[in-house]
């Protein structure tokens, strides 16, 4: 565990290249049920497991890229393809008996909280994405929602193996509400998670496409605004429906799928209470 933060931003990779990554309890839980069946399972069930899972997508990831080089000129960019050049036995073979979150964090039960927070967020930022791909018949729907999923990669690592950290981290932002996350983390971490990730995402050579999809910078980009929004409205909406950010994020999303507000509340399924609210809220001859 990271009690003290680095110097530097290479130490902060070389730490993080050097450990195992833990997966989720109940990813660990279907892998070996899946194992028990492996006659019967199929590539697609088991990316089905893994894209649950952006501990266990990354770890994928990064192990597939040097085997991809030996066979493939072109990158992997979905789990699906990963697992189907692996082949089914030895997946099993190269993820048995992984440690878990909850195993590595069993004595810190509020970085555990944490970091299930961010995890639940990230799904549902990858659920997001990928209906919003297929609404906008995306060549490829998986590499979007894969990316929404391994967004905020860096910060679940901090959340595992510097928790003492993360939870300053979230002290400050909390007694400060307009304190910016960039300038609570390079005051506790030295460092800024995105150039984290980024470094991380380039030593584990993770393909260009991801990387890109990945990146707010590239926002202008149809495929990166739905990874952008999806993971906005997830974080935004995280604990209720009353964050102040949701009516900018309804209008980018309305724009992104060509919708109207009481389809996208619709899609959403938010609580009548709030969507009314939302409704309300809109701007005459908005769409």
């Amino acid at each position: 565990m990271i009690e003290q933060p680095f110097q530097t931003l290479e130490s902060w990779v070389t730490y993080f290249n050097s450990v195992e990554i833990p997966i989720l309890r109940q990813t660990r839980r279907r892998l070996e049920e899946a194992r028990q069946n492996i006659d019967r399972i199929t590539g697609r069930d088991i990316a089905a497991i893994v894209l649950q899972d952006p501990l266990l997508a990354i770890r994928v990831l990064a192990y597939i890229q040097p085997v991809r080089g030996k066979h493939l000129q072109s990158d992997i960019t979905t789990i699906a393809n990963a697992v189907m050049m692996l082949g089914v036995e030895p997946f099993f073979r190269r993820f048995e008996s992984p440690q878990t979150v909850e195993g590595l964090l069993k004595d810190e039960p509020q970085a555990l909280l944490g970091v299930l927070h961010v995890i639940r967020r990230v799904q549902r930022a990858s659920r997001y994405a990928y209906d919003w791909a297929f609404e906008r018949h995306d060549w490829n729907v998986e590499e979007v929602a894969l990316a929404a999923l391994l967004h905020d990669l860096a910060e679940i690592l901090l959340w595992c193996f510097a928790p003492r950290l993360a939870i300053e981290i979230r002290r400050r932002q909390q007694a400060d509400r307009a304190l910016r996350s960039v300038v609570a983390q390079q005051q506790v971490l030295g460092i800024r998670v995105f150039d984290l990730q980024r470094a991380l995402c380039d030593t584990w050579h993770l393909p260009e496409l991801l990387k890109a999809l990945m990146d707010d910078a590239n926002a202008e980009k149809p495929r990166v605004r739905n990874v952008v929004l999806a993971v906005n409205l997830a974080r935004h909406s995280a604990n209720d429906w009353n964050d102040p950010a949701l009516p900018d994020d309804f209008s980018a999303i309305e724009k992104l799928l060509h919708i109207d507000r009481d389809t996208l509340l619709g899609k959403l399924a938010i609580p009548d209470e709030a969507a009314r609210q939302y409704r309300q809220s809109q701007a005459p001859g908005e769409s």
